[in-house]
């Protein structure tokens, strides 16, 4: 439940001039700068809406709307405003802004404090002010790693994580990390049991340490698969609706997906001994993704843990079962709500070979979008955690790879590479190898 909107702020403003930055609720969630006679970006069908902004939470036509952060130049001269949660680490309202006649009026349903620009800063620099006064210390560097997702997708077999090894070593190639995208698994919430595409995950992790490299791998981890044993054997671990059905997380892999309740002992015990498995076979890098699901509001067998306390004790148990030296990466992730738990965060949507994305909708997979929340939310890399802007793809099929190329260098956050190494020309080779060299 969210309370009713009220009055925090009317500001006058220079409507030809003033920018709104907007911060969505998650990863894929549109977020950046709009002039004020622009339209924000919206999800454009309801399974993007529950899977990439925030569930249950519409902003009315001809409103910009933060989730726990918003913020304006008035583009008069005077400082920039920026109105964010009081703690949000524990709640996000959502913050309003409706430019009438030369003014901006600003309302909230939910506690947020006011802070003021210094003299000439623009959005970007206040924001980062901002993420500066939340006082987290500094992330540690990244490694650089290649991901099997945007060549292989779900269709990976060990025997093509076997070959890109071998190719980083004759293309000299200096990636820290091999990591294992979603496919090694037989369904979302079966973590150890294997897809038959391969044949030990210790074994594979074995072969990449051998070599000199680190074993990373992927996993959804507050996602359930309805056609997965965990579903059937454990329906009590699931998150419930109102109305006693499973509480739904979208639409994904052609399955209505439903949300492990990591509140349950026996569910947290299963979380545990998944991640604890995993490092134990040699896996000390982990992408977490769709993080989103942990977040949803439901009926959770603690019913004293709201949805972002459960979402962060959900997370607070994964990290403590992987250890403090192992890399954690979110994805998919509530931004604010994840503030102190991780290493590295996705900061956009997922990027593609081509540029639009589907409907044009900012939240799905295209590198337009990919840059435009990539470039909006630059303003967290080095203060919140390290940024990732998503992988490199250089291969020559990729719709402008070389401008893509250019966004992921100019971030300066994670740096991954995501082709079938063998399949690069010169130039991808030289690039990739230039990139993950930190551009020397």
């Amino acid at each position: 439940m969210h309370d009713p909107f009220t009055p925090v702020a009317t500001v006058p403003v220079d409507p030809r001039r003033a920018r709104v930055h907007e911060e969505g609720w998650q990863s894929w969630s549109p977020s950046g700068a709009y002039a004020l006679d622009a339209r924000p970006h919206r999800p454009t069908n309801a399974d993007w809406a529950t899977v990439c902004y925030r569930p249950g939470v519409t902003a009315p036509a001809g409103v910009f709307q933060g989730e726990g952060l918003l913020a304006l130049d008035p583009g008069d001269g005077s400082p920039v405003r920026l109105w964010a949660a009081t703690d949000p680490t524990r709640e996000v309202p959502s913050i309003r802004l409706t430019a009438r006649a030369g003014r901006a009026e600003v309302t909230a349903d939910g506690p947020v404090k006011e802070y003021a620009g210094a003299e000439g800063a623009d959005l970007q620099a206040t924001l980062a002010d901002w993420a500066t006064s939340c006082g987290l210390a500094a992330p540690r560097p990244a490694p650089t790693v290649w991901c099997s997702w945007y060549e292989y997708f779900t269709a990976v077999t060990e025997d093509d994580v076997h070959e890109n090894l071998r190719a980083m070593d004759t293309l000299d190639l200096p990636v820290d990390v091999v990591q294992i995208d979603d496919g090694y698994q037989r369904a979302l919430g079966d973590w150890l049991t294997l897809s038959g595409r391969f044949r030990s995950r210790e074994g594979i992790a074995d072969a990449i340490r051998a070599r000199g490299r680190r074993a990373g791998i992927w996993t959804a981890p507050f996602l359930v698969d309805p056609a997965s044993d965990l579903a059937a054997v454990h329906p009590d671990w699931l998150v419930r609706d109102d109305d006693g059905g499973f509480a739904h997380a979208g639409r994904n892999w052609g399955h209505d997906l439903r949300v492990l309740d990591t509140t349950h002992p026996d569910a947290a015990a299963y979380l545990t001994d998944v991640f604890r498995t995993l490092c134990a076979e040699g896996y000390d890098y982990f992408k977490v993704d769709f993080l989103y699901a942990g977040a949803l509001d439901g009926v959770r067998h603690d019913d004293r843990v709201d949805a972002t306390a459960a979402y962060r004790q959900g997370i607070a148990l994964i990290r403590e079962a992987i250890g403090p030296d192992a890399y954690l990466l979110g994805c998919g992730a509530p931004i604010l709500p994840s503030l102190g738990l991780f290493d590295a965060m996705r900061v956009s949507p997922d990027t593609a070979p081509h540029r639009r994305p589907e409907a044009d909708d900012y939240s799905q997979p295209g590198q337009d979008p990919a840059e435009f929340t990539g470039v909006g939310r630059q303003w967290q890399h080095g203060r919140l955690w390290t940024n990732d802007p998503d992988c490199l793809m250089a291969r020559p099929a990729v719709e402008t790879r070389e401008r893509w190329a250019a966004h992921v260098e100019a971030t300066g956050g994670l740096m991954a590479s995501s082709d079938r190494l063998l399949s690069l020309d010169e130039w991808g080779v030289h690039t990739t190898r230039r990139l993950l060299s930190g551009g020397r």
